[in-house]
């Protein structure tokens, strides 16, 4: 599911509360509804000790690997911003190998075409990063277009280096657009939460009919909980709390309005 619709598991603070209630209920369900029913004797309880610990290692080792996807994708597009801000400085101080007109015009495009690529970054609003992706299409465009005349006029290796170095700065983008569209699949949310739901479940039905350890029952649910919430916040880049902040970006953008020696 995209970003237009939408998703709990694209605002992690929704997730938390509602990851928690569900998991609370199926722990409560477990307990107040199957246990009564189905209570389990002394020599039962070391049978089912086993089948909850091989449950809980699986649901870890599902956090696990989801854990791992979001951090991989995470740092996918922190190096990835950093590699469009070295396109970019470097494609500006290469425009000194084309003519002067369209060396002129060529810097002009890319600090708009830069002031695009920060806002990609920092925009929340669906409206909002939709235009900003329209008007970097087409500075896209405008730069290749800029760069064919003296590419077809002044067929040099020099002019080639400067045209090779726009086509470096197209391709960056699209790889930071690959970084931010792919994510934790939804099969392995899907498979974990099913996971934590039966965790629950069986914790529940495993409490004493004493009542002793009722209070137990919220730990498990809330531990996962912040789980759920941590992958989802490093999953999702523009609602999360953890963002990548295109600092390198930034940078070049204050390099470039300062007024040289």
């Amino acid at each position: 599911m995209t970003d237009e619709t939408f998703n709990v598991l694209r605002h992690p603070l929704v997730l938390l509360p509602v990851s928690f209630f569900v998991m609370w209920i199926a722990a409560w369900i477990g307990r107040s509804l199957i246990r009564p029913k189905f209570p389990l004797d002394e020599r039962s309880r070391e049978d089912f000790g086993v089948i909850l610990a091989a449950s809980l290692t699986l649901l870890a080792l599902i956090i696990g690997f989801s854990f791992s996807v979001a951090t991989g994708r995470y740092d996918q597009r922190k190096n990835y911003e950093e590699a469009e801000a070295n396109a970019i400085g470097t494609e500006y101080l290469r425009a000194d190998l084309l003519p002067a007109a369209d060396a002129a015009h060529v810097r002009a495009l890319l600090k708009g075409y830069l002031d695009q690529r920060v806002l990609f970054y920092l925009s929340h609003d669906e409206r909002e990063l939709g235009q900003v992706n329209a008007r970097t299409a087409q500075l896209q465009a405008d730069l290749w277009s800029a760069v064919l005349p003296a590419a077809s006029s002044h067929p040099t290796p020099v002019v080639a280096l400067a045209v090779a170095g726009m086509n470096d700065v197209l391709n960056s983008q699209g790889y930071t657009q690959s970084a931010w569209w792919f994510r934790v699949p939804t099969a392995a949310w899907a498979l974990m939460a099913l996971i934590a739901i039966g965790c629950n479940l069986l914790v529940g039905f495993g409490t004493r009919a004493d009542g002793s350890g009722r209070k137990l029952l919220l730990i498990l649910p809330l531990l996962l909980s912040i789980g759920f919430m941590l992958i989802a916040d490093i999953d999702t880049p523009r609602h999360g709390i953890i963002r990548v902040r295109p600092q390198n970006l930034i940078s070049l953008v204050d390099s470039l309005r300062s007024p040289g020696p």
